[in-house]
């Protein structure tokens, strides 16, 4: 009898402590089915971080490390520069990348770091009960924005994706979602094209997946994934931001520079002078200056 379907080796045999409903077991078993695919399980090490994904050193089927909340990223820097014949992935919520974090998510990304990110976006602060996270949408109840967030107190729901697509450093940038089969289907194309730019040296990758928190949102497993579609796609919207196909202009236009040294133009001012004018980012012409 031909086998249909099976446990991947990808994950240990565990049972997880997620709550009913909660999509990070599904994106644990896609990460484990790619890196099985690929043939890297064996030399892979993630990072777990903290977050409902804490003990996720304990799921995945490969060498792990657990970081400080948000570290993940510098972790994963270090251990890739130590081993860089490793495949290396930080798996994290959206509390650790895209608050405490953001610092560690932001400069690796800069630096292109040879890692891939799996960022899990709820929406909220699961573990702790609740709380608005970067991400919370205007409007969307917490436990510390009990009337719904407020832009005019709390500011706007963060893009991290859209944010570190701009970066010349970041290589593969794709947001995808788990809502439904069919979308499951392609998030795990997602996260095999962002290992595989890691495997061909590509540089930094990360796949933003939306994620449900029934617990923490005050809805059933199915009214969950159907909020993921109705509200949370609208002010995220699904697609690739970034391929190894798309390098910003200014890292592949060469411009000849005085003593016949060629470097990339920015298409930023040069970086001499006094800046003019209040975060204008132009440079004074000759006679111009301070009125001191």
């Amino acid at each position: 009898m031909s086998v249909v379907f099976a446990p991947t080796i990808g994950l240990r045999p565990r049972e997880t402590h997620y709550c009913p409903g909660c999509t990070h077991g599904l994106i644990h078993r896609l990460v484990g089915e790619v890196l099985d695919e690929l043939g890297v399980l064996g030399r892979t090490v993630g990072v777990a971080p903290v977050g409902c994904s804490v003990l996720a050193y304990d799921y995945f089927n490969c060498d792990m490390h657990e970081a400080a909340h948000g570290r993940a990223p510098a972790v994963a820097t270090g251990i890739k520069r130590v081993l860089p014949d490793r495949v290396v992935f930080t798996y994290q919520g959206d509390g650790d990348l895209a608050s405490i974090g953001t610092g560690e998510i932001v400069h690796a990304a800069h630096r292109s770091e040879n890692i891939t990110v799996i960022f899990v976006n709820n929406a909220i602060y699961g573990m702790t009960g609740g709380q608005m996270a970067p991400t919370t949408l205007i409007g969307q109840r917490t436990t510390t924005t009990p009337g719904g967030r407020d832009a005019a107190l709390t500011g706007y729901p963060m893009r991290m994706s859209e944010m570190l697509a701009q970066i010349p450093g970041a290589t593969y940038v794709e947001r995808v979602s788990v809502h439904s089969p069919v979308y499951v289907r392609k998030a795990k194309k997602a996260i095999r094209r962002a290992f595989e730019v890691q495997v061909a040296g590509q540089g930094f990758s990360l796949v933003e997946v939306l994620s449900s928190c029934p617990t923490n949102w005050g809805l059933e497993p199915a009214a969950a994934l159907d909020w993921i579609k109705d509200a949370m796609i609208p002010i995220y919207p699904l697609g690739v931001l970034r391929t190894p196909d798309d390098p910003p202009a200014y890292l592949t236009a060469v411009q000849p520079q005085p003593g016949g040294v060629a470097v990339a133009d920015s298409g930023m001012p040069p970086a001499t002078g006094v800046v003019g004018g209040e975060g204008s980012g132009a440079v004074p012409k000759e006679g111009e200056g301070s009125a001191d």
